[in-house]
């Protein structure tokens, strides 16, 4: 059979598929940028509802036009803690009735039309100024490119119509469906994605290489190799996600056993559901077996194939709705156990979700607020270690400032990593200035470990600040803690309107410390203080104006100033 593999063949193959596989990553990155909001809502609106979970997937992979892009982000979520193990399941049994989004798409008889979709979408591209028709551009470069490279799969199959080798290995296919889907599960593991593979299976088919049945059994294996993706996304991570992926590939496989121990009524209802016979066949001349049985192209199969897709899913989702509880605690028999808590674990980013830059800000900017309520536990621990000097308070205070150095590395990697992705001009400002906002957060970690080593310097030296001094940093204490406070919450809410009030506030602080140094040095002149007491004093103070001006630079960042 590989004799018949000539190199026009195996360019045509790998040309085609690259281009296709191209295209698909422009088309669904064009979809990401002009929906990216909305699928931010879209998956805020996750509730335990399993039928709003389902609808929750279907809708962010028709958006998406990748079922693996969707179950790689359930992946994450779960593994940060966002979303349960019976939330994760509803949302990717609707992430395979989305898929199929792209096997209708590629049914269409518009491969006519991919040179102009081309065309037009690279003018919109090069040459629009609204960002609204650069991405519309994208969306259609993106769709015209996915089918050139489908046009270009089928034209490099049609040399092996005459080749004896080539149909005797369908036709050994054909007769065990088992191998049939054994075959499209590994192509599909192969290339790393389903569309690809219903791609290919289409081109071969329409061809006249596949028949009808053997063409759906190599989709049913898809279905299953499509699972491998969500698996490997799965290492690494926690037991629940872990849980997340193997009742992917479990609900995926029993749907499959259970299709094909129906197979001839399955086959039967998609050729009702669906006009034409899939086996009609176009013989043009010469076109005719070593072996007799003629072949040509077969003009209704696409849709026979994309609708086997589409009803096998909705069918299986429709059997394991009911049952998503029994699936999870399935699951959770085969892969028993508790997940140890990780001190220093991320909770919200995940790199796995980086190739959907939309969802990866929004975990970025979660991550960010957690930082941003770490600082502030410190601080007030930070402050009630300077109250009682209890040396207990230590070793939480030195996790969390570990913790936010973590965090502080950790997210910018991440940013960096994403603002390498193709991303819209507001996503990279939102990048820039969540950057500036980590590091002001770890400059404030910084200078509470400097407060709580200045008590602790106090402590060893066995003296203590006066009355006056002590009441003092707890009013300077009182007034930064208010202000940064005031910058989370706001950070937290996203709100853009707290220029004039973050100004204040940052006034109050500077001033209060500049009138608490003069009066320091009123006490030093009169001998209320010595020397050693007053230096430590001074750092405290300069330490607590530094937190103001690191909160205010948050807040300029916040504001979109920064």
């Amino acid at each position: 059979m590989l004799d018949f593999f000539n190199q026009a063949t195996i360019f045509g193959l790998i040309g085609g598929l690259g281009l296709f596989l191209f295209g698909m990553k422009i088309m669904s990155e064009g979809l990401q940028k002009i929906a990216g909001e909305r699928m931010r809502k879209i998956l805020a609106a996750l509730t335990n509802n399993r039928l709003i979970g389902t609808f929750v997937g279907l809708a962010v992979t028709a958006i998406i036009q990748s079922s693996s892009a969707t179950t790689v982000m359930v992946i994450g979520f779960v593994n940060a803690g966002l979303m349960t193990l019976i939330q994760a399941i509803g949302v990717v049994l609707g992430a395979n009735i989305g898929t199929t989004i792209t096997a209708q798409l590629l049914a269409l008889k518009i491969t006519q039309f991919a040179l102009p979709a081309i065309g037009i979408g690279t003018g919109l591209k090069l040459f629009s100024r609204s960002k609204k028709w650069i991405y519309s551009g994208e969306i259609l470069l993106g769709f015209g490119i996915l089918f050139f490279g489908l046009a270009t799969m089928k034209g490099a199959f049609d040399p092996l119509k005459g080749s004896e080798a080539f149909q005797n290995f369908f036709l050994m296919v054909g007769d065990s469906y088992v191998l049939a889907i054994a075959l499209g599960a590994l192509l599909t593991i192969a290339v790393q994605s389903s569309s690809a593979t219903i791609g290919i299976t289409m081109a071969l088919a329409s061809s006249g290489l596949l028949s009808f049945d053997v063409s759906v059994a190599l989709i049913l294996g898809e279905n299953i190799g499509t699972t491998i993706t969500a698996n490997l996304a799965a290492i690494g991570t926690n037991l629940a996600a872990r849980r997340t992926a193997l009742a992917h590939l479990l609900f995926n496989s029993i749907g499959v056993v259970l299709v094909i121990s129906t197979f001839p009524y399955f086959l039967t209802a998609v050729d009702a559901l669906t006009p034409g016979d899939p086996n009609f066949i176009i013989h043009t001349a010469g076109e005719a077996s070593s072996f007799g049985a003629a072949i040509g192209d077969q003009p209704n199969i696409s849709w026979h194939i994309a609708n086997a897709h589409s009803l096998f899913n909705i069918v299986n989702t429709l059997i394991f709705l009911p049952f998503i509880g029994l699936l999870a605690k399935f699951v959770c028999l085969l892969l028993p156990g508790k997940d140890e808590f990780m001190e220093f674990h991320l909770k919200y980013i995940d790199n796995r979700v980086l190739n959907t830059p939309p969802i990866a800000l929004g975990q970025a900017r979660s991550e960010t607020r957690r930082m941003a309520h770490l600082t502030l536990e410190m601080l007030d621990e930070t402050m009630d270690f300077f109250r009682d000097g209890s040396l207990k308070r230590l070793p939480d205070l030195e996790k969390k400032e570990e913790i936010v150095d973590l965090l502080q590395k950790e997210i910018t990697d991440f940013l960096v990593n994403l603002s390498q992705k193709s991303i819209t001009q507001d996503m990279s400002r939102d990048v820039a200035s969540m950057m500036h906002i980590v590091n002001d957060l770890e400059r404030v970690g910084d200078h509470c470990e400097n407060l709580w080593k200045l008590s602790s310097r106090l402590r060893d030296l066995k003296q203590a600040l006066s009355g006056v001094a002590t009441q003092e940093i707890e009013e300077l204490a009182l007034k930064t803690r208010d202000f940064l406070a005031f910058i989370v919450d706001a950070l937290d809410r996203s709100d853009t309107s707290i220029k004039s009030k973050s100004s204040y506030m940052v006034g109050v602080v500077d001033e209060l410390e500049e009138t608490l140094k003069n009066n320091h040095i009123s006490r030093l002149n009169t001998g209320e203080c010595s020397v050693q007491q007053g230096l430590i004093y001074i750092d405290m103070l300069h330490s607590f104006s530094k937190i103001g001006s690191h909160a205010f630079n948050v807040s300029k960042a916040v504001v979109g100033e920064k």
